[in-house]
């Protein structure tokens, strides 16, 4: 059984190098396409279906969109390791639990992924860190340039690219900033942002997209309307939106500061020594007391850890994460213990650099056969 590798960093959008990563984790841009000698997957037979991942696989090698391109076919993936690519955001928890044939092609630095036989026939994706939709799309834009050359996608002159689910036709992209927004959450003035953007057709999604709730302060804001505009009119939408919500949560940290510095302070050091200390947490409390400690390192409060090794942290505590670091199936309190063990040791070297997977799998063990 193929098993995918477990890469000793979260891939390049956690590195929080990206422009205004202190508020934006990542920038996304996923378009939908399908091919015209194929039907819809809602119509389409399991003998259909293979024939459609194989003329894909085939697409995808002669396109030579990238060297370090794999595809792996989904199927024989164990549900760990299905769940692993969905904590990663490189496919869809729909992806991960669908049927028939199907897979991803996926880049090294995790900045490109494709999926195959998701909702619609193709499914590619470009991830980057901080808030940079325009480099994205020119990244996405070329892999769909590449694919169009050996494809014949499903498109119309007056509706544009066809898609399973209408509010997908037209260009067919969905662009989405995430943002981490925990002074608005404190003082609860998210809400007020919800409503601003509703007005304007953005929608609001939690961490792993549509259907899921928000986690950690963590909040995705996407284009609802894919019809009528052009890739870049719908950029460009975003792209007035998202400095304002940054401004508005810059502001609010300050004024916490300022007016209210022991509370916030307390809240930080507070989630930092739970995290440093703990012997069992779940990932709910962990996405919490991650989050107030990622502010508490932008605003200079934590001074010692880095940026980096608080976003990796958010993806690598996630149960499939922490499951294929021990090489086993976990319980969840197995899991809870194991999570705790590697915060613990992950923290403890502070830098970036410092605390491989590697340490937390073996205290993970060490741990649990001293208890």
């Amino acid at each position: 059984m193929e098993s995918i590798e477990l890469q000793s960093s979260g891939g390049e959008w956690l590195a929080g190098t990206g422009p205004e990563s202190d508020i934006v984790i990542s920038s996304r841009i996923r378009l939908a396409r399908n091919l015209a000698e194929f039907p819809f997957l809602s119509k389409a037979t399991q003998k259909e279906r293979g024939q459609i991942e194989r003329r894909a696989c085939e697409a995808l090698l002669k396109a030579k969109i990238a060297e370090d391109m794999r595809y792996h076919s989904l199927p024989p993936l164990s549900p760990i390791d299905r769940l692993f690519l969905v904590e990663r955001h490189l496919i869809s928890r729909e992806h991960a639990l669908g049927k028939g044939p199907r897979g991803v092609c996926l880049a090294a630095r995790e900045t490109t992924s494709i999926m195959v036989n998701e909702e619609d026939h193709l499914r590619m994706q470009g991830l980057r860190s901080g808030f940079q939709l325009r480099t994205t799309w020119e990244q996405v834009d070329d892999v769909d340039t590449k694919l169009e050359r050996v494809l014949d996608f499903a498109f119309s002159p007056q509706l544009g690219y066809l898609t399973v689910c209408p509010t997908n036709v037209g260009t067919g992209m969905r662009a989405s900033v995430m943002l981490h927004l925990p002074a608005l959450v404190m003082t609860r003035q998210i809400d007020k942002v919800f409503q601003a953007l509703s007005k304007i057709n953005l929608a609001v999604r939690g961490l792993y997209g549509e259907g899921t709730q928000a986690s950690g302060d963590f909040y995705q804001i996407s284009n609802q309307q894919t019809l009528g505009k052009s890739e870049l009119e719908i950029i460009e939408t975003i792209e007035r939106v998202i400095p304002k919500i940054m401004e508005y949560e810059r502001t609010v940290r300050e004024n916490l500061l300022e007016q209210r510095r022991e509370v916030i302070e307390d809240k930080v050091w507070r989630a930092f020594g739970m995290l440093q200390t703990a012997r069992t947490i779940n990932s709910e409390e962990t996405m919490d007391l991650l989050s107030a400690v990622r502010m508490g390192v932008n605003l200079r409060i934590i001074r010692d850890v880095e940026i980096p090794t608080v976003n990796e942290l958010f993806i690598l505590t996630q149960p499939a994460h922490l499951q294929k670091m021990e090489r086993s199936e976990l319980n969840s309190p197995e899991r809870d213990i194991t999570r705790a063990t590697y915060i613990r040791n992950r923290l403890a070297g502070r830098a970036a650099g410092n605390g491989s997977q590697g340490d937390g799998r073996g205290g993970g063990k060490e741990d649990r056969k001293a208890k």
